[in-house]
């Protein structure tokens, strides 16, 4: 199954390492996977659930937290309630660049942060716990000795799972002050509890708090036999295939929506010469037709834009149409945006955060006018957008053009 990765920005601005699987086959539906307590994106068995989930059409993205795996910043300044947030960037992210997401699943204690989120979602329609707590103090026991140190020196190193972890006072006050029982009770979305009987990590007894809580529909299935961390690889293909039937009675097939089938389909660009100077080419997309030229100083008519003059103009289309199709979704007064771009050849050597070291490299100058009364975070947020847009993406990922002879 593919699998593509790259990074987000988290609620504390760190750039958080994320991986988003999708299926070989046209995506049902999109999901947001959360992990266990100090474990990774790529923890077997969330590689296990989602490599299975996107099998059956759903693509799963999941990230590291903040300070975990591949992302940036310190495990010791994340809290529950900043991996909440977190989770609701992830979803964010998802939203604008692919598709938002119908279905919320969590490990352990992504588990209890997903229930904590799903109400700041509003298009998922299903959520599925894993070995949940029904509590996110539960989480505590696991340095249960060390808690009075914690308290006292405000900031202490504990083995967790093997290795070392710097747990600070603030986790402790902020997973005390979360009351996960009003979000499950308000939650208002489908729900599936899947738990071992025989979980020694987090007992039972936390699924069934978690049932009692919950309005219908709601369901549990027993996942008899395996451990917390779903060691086994059946296991981890078991629950995958458990929730991708289940879900279809709640989630809206992505594919069904015609809206979307056309935004993904191509249009082919075509350049022709005219003939009617040196450099003059007509170039259709579609039922639109323009002309391209170089300027005069080179040979040209100045007929028409310059071929990096495209190659900007797409570029400052895509991300004004990007932070535009935001705006409108969080009703920001947005009046207008205003994109201006430059091209230019630089020394290597002049640019300190490019891996290149020597010749030239292309340099594109963007600067963003944001028309409207709106607060500081609402414009520093609208300038992150700017960067999501797809074309950015492309012109700063590695892209592979292939060309052959026509026919």
């Amino acid at each position: 199954m593919p699998n593509e990765r790259f990074q987000f920005t988290g609620e504390g601005g760190h750039q958080l390492a994320a991986a988003l699987d999708m299926p070989d086959s046209p995506v049902q539906a999109y999901a947001l996977f959360a992990h266990c307590f100090t474990c990774g994106k790529d923890v077997l068995a969330a590689k296990r659930i989602a490599t299975a989930l996107a099998a059956k059409g759903i693509a799963v993205l999941r990230f590291d937290f903040t300070g975990l795996g591949a992302s940036e910043g310190e495990f010791a300044n994340s809290t529950f309630s900043s991996n909440v947030a977190d989770l609701v960037r992830a979803a964010d992210h998802l939203r604008e660049t692919r598709g938002a997401p119908a279905l919320l699943i969590g490990h352990s204690l992504g588990g209890a942060a997903i229930l904590a989120a799903a109400g700041q979602i509003p298009e998922a329609k299903a959520v599925v716990t894993i070995a949940a707590p029904s509590d996110p103090v539960h989480v505590t026991h696991l340095f249960k000795d060390r808690i009075e140190d914690i308290r006292k020196h405000g900031k202490v190193e504990v083995q967790l799972a093997g290795r070392p972890f710097h747990i600070r006072r603030e986790f402790l006050d902020d997973v005390a002050e979360h009351s996960l029982m009003s979000h499950i009770a308000k939650l208002h979305k489908a729900l599936l509890i899947m738990h071992a009987p025989t979980d020694d990590t987090v007992g039972i007894d936390n699924a069934t708090k978690i049932f009692a809580a919950a309005k219908h529909p709601k369901s549990f299935v027993s996942l008899a036999g395996s451990d917390h961390l779903l060691s086994g690889k059946r296991d981890s293909a078991y629950v995958a295939g458990v929730i991708a039937a289940w879900a279809e009675r709640y989630i809206e097939p992505v594919a069904a929506q015609p809206a979307a089938a056309a935004i993904e389909a191509p249009r082919h660009v075509v350049v022709r010469e005219t003939r009617n100077s040196k450099f003059q080419q007509t170039v259709t997309s579609g039922p639109h037709e323009m002309v391209a030229d170089e300027p005069v100083g080179v040979g040209g008519q100045d007929s028409g834009p310059g071929p990096y003059d495209f190659v900007l103009a797409g570029l400052g289309a895509c991300t004004s149409m990007t932070m535009r199709m935001y705006a409108e979704r969080k009703s920001l007064p947005v009046e207008r945006i205003t994109v201006t771009l430059e091209h230019s050849k630089i020394y290597a050597k002049d640019c300190e955060e490019c891996e290149t070291r020597e010749g030239m490299l292309d340099r594109i100058d963007r600067v963003i006018s944001i028309e409207g009364v709106l607060d500081a975070d609402q414009r520093k947020r609208l300038m992150e957008i700017a960067d999501k847009c797809p074309v950015h993406r492309t012109l700063t990922s590695e892209i592979r053009i292939v060309t052959k002879a026509a026919d």
